[in-house]
């Protein structure tokens, strides 16, 4: 189940999106039009910034605006910042892997059967991308 954190990441990058806009976004506009408190989201653009994926202007017309073009920031990218690991099990975590105790993975049905669950779902988000997320782009 994804976490609020990352469905409220999602709305307001899709937001974003739909918005096309050639100036910054608020962050009071994004968070009233997506009915996200304002301070979670916040820290949800910070994070996504020190990712990489937003820039941020300050002043009188700033906001939030995107430092690579929607379409080429894949959705794993962001689940992974906001997320953690992909993965259900950290055994089959390409990136977070750690040992799972009492386990013999090479002998695993669970890891069997969760790394083919990472695998699908990677696939899928690493196909889709931030611009995707928008229906009649």
């Amino acid at each position: 189940m994804l976490s609020k954190k990352t469905q409220y990441a999602l709305q307001a990058l899709s937001y974003m999106v739909e918005k096309n806009s050639e100036v910054p976004l608020l962050i009071a506009e994004i968070a009233a039009a997506k009915n996200i408190p304002l301070k979670f989201l916040e820290n949800i653009l910070l994070e996504l910034k020190k990712g990489g994926f937003l820039e941020s202007k300050k002043g009188k017309h700033g906001g939030y605006f995107f430092a690579i073009p929607p379409q080429k920031i894949k959705l794993s990218a962001i689940f992974r910042i906001i997320e953690g690991p992909i993965a259900l099990l950290p055994c089959v975590s390409l990136n977070f892997y750690e040992k799972c105790a009492n386990c013999n993975e090479k002998k695993c049905g669970i890891n069997r059967v969760m790394a083919e669950v990472r695998d699908n779902t990677l696939a899928i988000l690493d196909k889709r991308t931030v611009a995707d997320l928008v229906f009649n782009k």
